[in-house]
């Protein structure tokens, strides 16, 4: 890694964007900047217990996380890959499902080791079995070949999968990632999307016919002069069709997102062909609706990472929105960045 003065760079950067200067993201910073600037284990000539591969950021929502990660990603100069850890496991898995043989990972990571010094997985969660039982000796294999790897994510190493199906066997991950990692969280008091909120901004409630009304206005305004075409997803023979389709801007009811069989990669094909997404009777969650509310999740992950823009109509007021308990914790984060998609500004 190249030396960087990191701290000079973000002090430029937080002038140029015209952000208040905070003490606890240069703290952040400050970390990162030795976190780069240290060697690799291989060019240390006695074996140094302390050396970590991985910088693992960790807080709530809206604290600015991804931004000082984003900042550190921009400001190294080597060969480097950033994606949003739902689009790198799909990778993985098709890398694996191409290939058919135990050597599998091996191969992926020696993939990236000639490619990459360093690999950036922003909104890092585990969320299901499959991914849970293989990451362990994933992440093993590329801390073994020294890629460096930064990660964003809501949630505290030891609190990953929390719950999750047979996690035990998830276990060996948490240690590998606490063995290899410097572990950073960032605390902030206000959630910087929500203070962005504004007059005109792209959400309606509760779901009734003058809402109605106000969404189909919005729809007419903004597919003026486009051309309705009618568009067919195909994901690895999953077959969606898109009904409201104009030139990059598409209308769906929740139901058609989200209950049905749908992942992140269908939602990732979505968002590659949009850039305007309404979505409609968005329901309050409960435990009787957590499987819904968990692709809605992923689905607004994805979006917000492509910068798709939204108009939405809820049941209730977004800051008052129901969620189930196993979702409550991530959920924030969800509802912080519809605030952020649905500024009048980013239409």
């Amino acid at each position: 890694m190249i030396k960087t003065n990191f701290k000079k760079k973000f002090e430029d950067f937080c002038k140029s964007k015209k952000y208040e200067k905070n003490e606890k993201q240069f703290e952040i910073v400050n970390s990162l900047e030795k976190f780069f600037n240290s060697k690799t284990k291989s060019l240390l000539f006695f074996k140094n217990r302390n050396f970590k591969t991985c910088f693992y950021l960790h807080g709530n929502v809206g604290v600015g996380k991804t931004m000082i990660l984003n900042f550190a990603y921009d400001t190294v100069k080597v060969n480097k890959m950033k994606s949003h850890f739902n689009e790198f496991m799909i990778r993985f898995h098709d890398f694996r499902h191409e290939k058919k043989d135990d050597k599998s990972i091996l191969e992926f990571v020696k993939v990236l080791k000639n490619k990459y010094e360093l690999i950036y997985l922003d909104e890092f969660q585990v969320t299901n079995i499959v991914d849970a039982m293989i990451l362990g000796k994933l992440f093993e294999t590329i801390f073994l070949e020294e890629i460096k790897v930064i990660i964003s994510t809501n949630t505290k190493v030891s609190d990953l999968y929390r719950d999750g199906l047979q996690r035990e066997q998830f276990l060996p991950f948490i240690n590998i990632i606490e063995k290899n990692s410097i572990q950073k969280e960032l605390l902030l008091d206000d959630d910087y999307r929500i203070q962005k909120k504004d007059k005109n901004q792209k959400i309606f409630y509760p779901i009734n016919e003058k809402n109605l009304f106000n969404i189909n206005q919005n729809f007419r305004v903004l597919t003026r002069n486009l051309k309705k075409e009618e568009k067919l997803i195909n994901t690895k023979g999953r077959k969606f069709k898109i009904d409201n389709y104009y030139e990059g801007v598409a209308r769906f009811n929740f139901k058609e997102l989200c209950d049905e069989n749908l992942g992140a990669e269908d939602y990732l094909n979505i968002a590659n062909i949009c850039k305007h997404i309404f979505i409609e009777e968005i329901p309050n969650f409960d435990e009787y609706n957590s499987n819904q509310q968990l692709r809605f999740i992923t689905l607004i992950d994805i979006l917000y990472d492509k910068k798709i823009s939204l108009t939405l109509s809820l049941e209730s007021e977004l800051k008052k929105i129901s969620s189930s308990k196993k979702h409550s914790e991530i959920f924030k984060r969800t509802v912080s960045r519809l605030y952020e998609m649905t500024l009048s500004k980013n239409t």
